[in-house]
């Protein structure tokens, strides 16, 4: 199995439920792991393995987008990447609001996303 990692990538971004957050925007932090098997596919070129530039770009792009939810952001992001690359077997996305609207708060706020695929 490969396990193919994108961590600690910082967007910018209008995401959440309070107009403050909208208006304002925040700091988000994106932890991404894909998994699959190799023995089908030969390590040859960018053509046979998961290339993690493309990722970066699905996230990016998705990012980009107010939502009022990171799982709605999480979920649209899996089924782009599972799009692209069909042989996946999971999926793991963590997406953490670095300045979370919390009252004498320190650290930051998210979620994960696991997602298996049986096919």
């Amino acid at each position: 199995m490969v396990t193919v990692r994108l961590h600690n990538l910082i967007f910018s971004g209008r995401h959440g439920v309070f107009k403050e957050e909208l208006a304002t925007g925040n700091t988000f932090e994106v932890h991404l792991d894909v998994i699959y098997d190799e023995r089908p596919r030969p390590f040859e070129g960018l053509d046979s393995i998961v290339n993690y530039v493309l990722l970066f770009e699905i996230i990016k792009e998705r990012m980009a987008q107010p939502s009022a939810l990171l799982e709605k952001i999480a979920d649209e992001i899996i089924v782009k990447i599972r799009e692209t690359y069909p042989f996946l077997s999971e999926v793991i996305l963590s997406i953490y609001k670095l300045q979370a609207p919390i009252g004498n708060f320190q650290g930051k706020a998210g979620m994960t996303l696991h997602k298996k695929f049986e096919d």
